[in-house]
């Protein structure tokens, strides 16, 4: 019981001698600061996090949260839990480590499934898997792009035949998923067909889809006669460059800001194949080369013409010979000529045989026949054209000048039109320029206009309407805000605290009679801490009296704790 009533008598005197230290705020103020310091040091040692990895599926994030226990490396999940974060200079290192394990296990998996063959395995199986790791190269280089968060590609290549006409060209399918807000333009899906034709033989851009994750289908291979990024482009390209031709060459002459051009192109990007054969005629056969050259000859005598009524009748075998051919033996010695193994005839009937022969042989029927066929070389040309794209068809140029400013007889400048004589000679030059030709059904048209230019005033916004001052002004109204609660703080919450714990208890007023009074100097006025203090003390007393008055019994304990410290 001592004890519990000496409690409040030693806390109270432990706030008496705090509040008769002056030094008491220094050294509050100084534990605060150095409270904040060691905050700030804390806080600047902070590891910074980093991303390991990104939508990681479920078993692979708790692949690597396990791993990452097992190497004792801190980590911590990004908002949504999204993605995986370690400390920055930890963070190479332990993907190099999770990668050595094989995590994550559900990446794009691409040409080192042929590193792992299998003994005996079929060509099917091999085919397979080196059909799945090019997709998967395909996709990790689509990857690359920066607006790509992930791709897959699927490819339908054909199994080679040797018939031309079971022959199939392979295809591709190509999904992407891009980041959240981006998107990409026309030119990068032409590179990725481009990028996938490249890697696949006999594979066309014109057979590869490209589709988003939302569905829309990027590639216009079904739109074949549209014109695309490039094509566009060269166009307004020549346009841009016949339009600053025009210009740069009228200009000296009605000088700057008094010409304006339009140059319309159309451009053919039509690829043309043209192929001709022709043959001309034939040239004089004495000059002429020859190919090849036959003859046929047939010469027959002697034969009896068929004659006579047709039938069995004429139809006959030819007769004997009127007058036999018979060799003449030469005669033997001291035989006569006549005698030469035969007997002799009569001279004048060898002589009628001899000519009966003559006159058959002479006058026999006869027949000849004679075939002759001579061929020419044949003149042959043959001519193959193939049209680049990009050819100019029609040009359509208009140019307007404006009029010239010239003094009148008042010497006031004003605007007068150009000489007939100077608007011929600025067509003569825009047909120069821009290579005009008829035949290809160019226009051109040359108009002398003054030229009216309404300048919009635009009137200068005041100080305070200015976003740069409303910006200012928004900065620093929250610096004086934040001021404004820090004084408030201080003066209504930690200046009386400090205070109301720091300040020494007065002494009691000693009584002065009268002859001390008389002997005390003037009063001299008060000070207004005096009153300030002296007030204090009368509302602390008139506290203490009340509480006297509801609660005797504490007052009571109190006292008995004070005569128990004196009297000790």
């Amino acid at each position: 019981m001592t004890a519990a009533m000496s409690l409040p008598g030693r806390s109270g005197e432990m706030l008496d001698r705090l509040k008769a230290n002056p030094k008491l705020p220094l050294m509050l103020g100084g534990a605060a600061l150095a409270a904040a310091i060691a905050v700030g040091v804390l806080w600047s040692r902070a590891p910074d996090y980093k991303v390991l990895y990104s939508n990681l599926s479920e078993r692979d994030g708790g692949a690597v949260l396990q791993s990452l226990q097992q190497m004792n490396v801190p980590y911590k999940f990004a908002e949504g839990g999204g993605a995986v974060m370690v400390p920055a200079e930890k963070v190479h290192e332990t993907r190099l480590r999770l990668a050595s394990q094989g995590l994550p296990k559900s990446g794009t998996t691409g040409l080192e499934l042929m590193d792992n063959q299998k003994f005996g395995i079929s060509q099917f199986a091999e085919q397979v898997n080196y059909q799945r790791g090019l997709e998967g190269e395909l996709a990790r280089s689509i990857e690359s792009i920066a607006a790509v968060q992930s791709a897959r590609v699927h490819l339908a290549i054909p199994k080679p035949t040797l018939f031309v006409r079971e022959r199939q060209k392979p295809t591709a399918s190509i999904v992407l998923q891009l980041y959240p807000g981006r998107a990409i333009d026309e030119g990068q899906v032409a590179a990725i067909s481009h990028l996938v034709s490249s890697s696949v033989p006999e594979l066309t851009p014109k057979a590869i889809s490209i589709v988003d994750q939302h569905g829309n289908l990027l590639s216009n291979s079904g739109n074949e006669r549209m014109l695309d990024a490039t094509q566009l482009k060269y166009v307004q390209a020549l346009e841009q460059n016949y339009l600053k031709r025009i210009e740069s060459i009228l200009t000296p002459i009605v000088g700057k800001d008094n010409v304006r051009a339009q140059v319309t192109a159309d451009v053919d990007f039509s690829i043309i194949e043209h192929t001709d054969e022709s043959y001309k005629p034939n040239q004089d056969p004495t000059h002429a080369a020859i190919r090849s050259q036959q003859t046929s000859e047939s010469n027959q005598q002697g034969a009896t013409p068929p004659g006579g009524v047709p039938g069995a009748l004429s139809n006959q075998p030819p007769a004997a010979a009127a007058a036999p051919i018979t060799t003449a033996q030469t005669p033997r010695a001291g035989q006569a000529p006549g005698q030469a193994g035969a007997p002799a005839q009569p001279q004048g009937a060898q002589a009628g045989q001899a000519q009966a022969a003559t006159s058959n042989a002479s006058t026999g029927p006869s027949s000849n026949r004679r075939d002759s066929t001579v061929n020419y070389e044949l003149d042959r040309t043959v001519r193959h054209v193939q049209q680049a794209p990009g050819g100019v068809r029609r040009l359509s140029v208009a140019v307007v000048v404006n009029y010239r400013q010239q003094a009148d007889a008042k010497g006031k400048m004003v605007a007068q039109p150009l000489p007939a004589a100077l608007l011929a000679q600025i067509e003569n030059l825009t047909k120069e320029t821009m290579g005009f030709s008829a035949d290809r059904g160019d226009s051109i048209n040359v108009v002398n206009s003054p030229f009216t230019v309404d300048r919009e005033v635009t009137p200068e916004l005041p100080l305070w309407k200015q976003p740069e001052m409303i910006d200012l002004a928004k900065t620093a109204a929250g610096y004086l805000l934040l001021a404004l609660l820090a004084l408030f703080a201080w003066f209504k919450i930690a200046r009386p605290i400090l205070r109301r714990y720091t300040t020494p208890p007065l002494p009691a007023p000693a009584p002065a009679d009268e002859a001390t009074a008389e002997l005390l100097p003037p009063e001299e006025p008060a000070n207004p801490e005096v009153l300030r203090l002296a007030a204090k003390y009368e509302s602390d007393l008139a506290l203490v009296r009340d509480a006297a008055q509801r609660d005797p019994r504490l007052v009571a304990s109190v006292i008995k704790n004070w005569i128990g410290n004196d009297l000790r």
